[in-house]
């Protein structure tokens, strides 16, 4: 089975439609949300449904993201599952001895400073921010082509007394930069998930963010205020969360950012879709899971046909293009027989037991 991931990746595409020229079931996962209407999406829309024709699962990492995914690449929603990203939240304890302890707020912003992060709605809001509320600071962290954007406005506005840009953080440091503020403020005017929001709600932090996207799906509404995408909308919430942060217990964001992003269970979602797909299996309602079930014909006339309802003309031109790599493959089985390849031997699931019965003693002994 092979897995890949995002769409604009070249490998990926090239490596799904190998792969199942050479039989192997594929999954594919996508992060991204494109729109319908300027050139580079229809493109880059063209060639997804060229890949995801063919493949047996796919997931998304929201809800809408899902949606998105299936318009996009015209496949059956039941073939597409809704896992979200996962965040070891043992990387971003709080620290709440770090923060300010003059009764000001501190505001953290993160992000590649780009304009699809919204940069400039933040240095549309930040003048009027400062001005509204002198006992508030903010933290930018993060580099790109807005940068000179808000230097500009931090200059004329004389807004370095309130204002910090700290250009681009190292991973390691991201931490050390969140634990310092009271509320994360993410301006994006699109988005999939975010897994900075989580980050932020992991470190104890209270989340504005722009409700674009699947965001509204990532944090429950005691954890984050939504923002209309516009600085009127941005400086209401910020308002709203003034309001609120002095209730934040810290820990109490911690550990439910924890218990609903752990990698256990996206982990444990993750081997259902491939259980399905690699064995075939029933939904909840009784049909087919994932589009893993022995129903589909996975023959090259089988596969022709799904490549060919991709369009009246790109669909031909799709199968013409499979054709060309199932003749290519076989050459390549003529010349370097699959039997003259050394295999990768199965490990039985026994040999991981003790590991995993010592790990679990381990674990026993620390909690007694």
């Amino acid at each position: 089975m092979l897995h890949v991931h995002q769409a604009f990746s070249t490998m990926a595409h090239e490596s799904v439609m190998h792969a199942r020229t050479m039989g192997m079931k594929v999954v594919f996962t996508d992060h991204s949300l494109f729109g319908f209407a300027d050139a580079s999406s229809i493109l880059m829309n063209k060639v997804l449904k060229f890949t995801l024709a063919d493949i047996h699962a796919a997931i998304c990492v929201s809800h809408t993201s899902k949606e998105n995914t299936v318009l996009r690449a015209c496949i059956p929603p039941d073939r597409v599952a809704v896992i979200p990203n996962a965040v070891d939240a043992s990387q971003f304890a709080p620290y709440p001895s770090k923060r300010r302890n003059d009764g000001g707020v501190t505001i953290v912003c993160l992000s590649r400073l780009v304009y699809r992060k919204g940069i400039d709605l933040l240095a549309a809001a930040l003048p009027v921010l400062c001005r509204r509320h002198p006992n508030v600071n903010v933290l930018i962290g993060g580099d790109g082509p807005k940068r000179p954007l808000l230097e500009q406005v931090v200059e004329e506005e004389g807004l370095q007394g309130q204002v910090t840009l700290l250009g681009a953080l190292p991973h390691d440091k991201v931490r050390d930069l969140l634990i310092q503020g009271h509320i994360f403020m993410n301006c994006s005017l699109t988005e999939a998930f975010c897994m900075a929001l989580v980050e932020a709600a992991a470190a104890g932090l209270l989340v504005v963010s722009t409700a674009v996207g699947g965001v509204p799906e990532v944090l429950p509404p005691d954890m984050m205020v939504m923002a209309e995408p516009s600085p009127d909308g941005i400086l209401l919430a910020v308002d709203i969360a003034l309001g609120k942060v002095k209730a934040v217990e810290p820990w109490t964001f911690h550990k439910a950012a924890q218990k609903m992003y752990n990698w256990h269970s996206v982990a444990r979602r993750t081997e259902h879709v491939y259980t399905n797909v690699l064995h075939g299996g029933q939904n909840e309602k009784g049909g087919e899971e994932q589009g893993g079930g022995e129903g589909r014909d996975d023959s090259m006339t089988g596969r022709l046909k799904r490549y060919y309802k991709c369009g009246v003309w790109f669909g031909k031109i799709c199968c013409c293009v499979v054709a060309v790599d199932w003749l290519y493959w076989k050459y390549l089985e003529w010349k370097d027989p699959v039997d003259s390849f050394e295999k990768v031997p199965n490990v039985p699931l026994s040999l991981y037991a003790p590991g995993k019965q010592r790990r679990r003693s381990s674990r026993n002994k620390m909690e007694h």
